[in-house]
């Protein structure tokens, strides 16, 4: 009898401890919340000013360049002050990029109401996804292996559809990463509730790339019928 009222009160823990945020993940959560939103509104506003000054898009080397020595700074002192320079510097870096594509979409017939819808539905899905992975006491650890080669797999495409102009490998390919940013979003924001990341900055880092990277694919989806209209 004694073994048998052990065991349920074990299963009663586990089960009263599954949705439990500890302390520390509860606070490198508020830490990276708190960044990810500056970071967004410094994007916008560098974005905001390469569409005002119609800059040009930096182009496919300088874009990869940018994007992975910028990363490799914000990985190299994420655990040091600097790594908050490094982090606003990246994502001004990819508030850049946007300028010059939000520019291109606007000039769609529908090109307002694309990036609209594009900007509502990112907002939803990452509002929505951050929802359940607070709240569910599902495991999503197991998405790490696929969401990493899937996302592999779809940049390896991406430089086949722009080498080889092939939009409907484009198409699909966006709508591929539209998937893989929505298991991104579930698979990384429960890591900070896990205690897998407790880096706030490479935390931030990894929710703004899943943000981007859902609205740009939305954009190109939602921009290809635009471009029909």
């Amino acid at each position: 009898m004694s073994d048998d009222s052990t065991s349920v009160r074990t299963l009663r823990a586990t089960h009263a401890g599954a949705g439990h945020v500890s302390d520390a993940s509860r606070k490198v959560l508020r830490n990276t919340y708190g960044l990810l939103g500056l970071t967004l509104a410094f994007s916008a506003a560098v974005a905001g000013v390469a569409m005002s000054l119609n800059l040009p898009s930096p182009g496919l080397i300088l874009t990869l360049a940018g994007f992975f020595g910028l990363m490799f700074w914000v990985n190299k002192t994420a655990h040091s002050a600097q790594g908050l320079v490094a982090v606003f510097a990246f994502t001004g870096f990819l508030g850049y990029t946007l300028g010059p594509l939000l520019n291109a979409v606007l000039a769609l017939p529908q090109g307002p109401s694309v990036v609209a819808n594009a900007l509502g539905a990112t907002a939803v899905a990452f509002l929505g996804l951050s929802a359940v992975a607070l709240t569910t006491k599902r495991d999503f650890s197991f998405m790490g292996r696929f969401l990493m080669v899937g996302m592999l797999v779809a940049f390896a495409l991406s430089l086949g559809a722009y080498f080889f102009e092939l939009p409907a490998l484009s198409l699909a390919v966006s709508g591929m990463v539209v998937l893989l940013m929505c298991g991104m979003i579930l698979f990384e924001t429960q890591r900070i509730v896990n205690g897998g990341e407790t880096n706030y900055i490479l935390a931030t880092v990894g929710l703004y790339l899943t943000i981007y990277n859902l609205f740009t694919a939305l954009l190109s989806l939602f921009g290809m019928g635009g471009s029909d209209e």
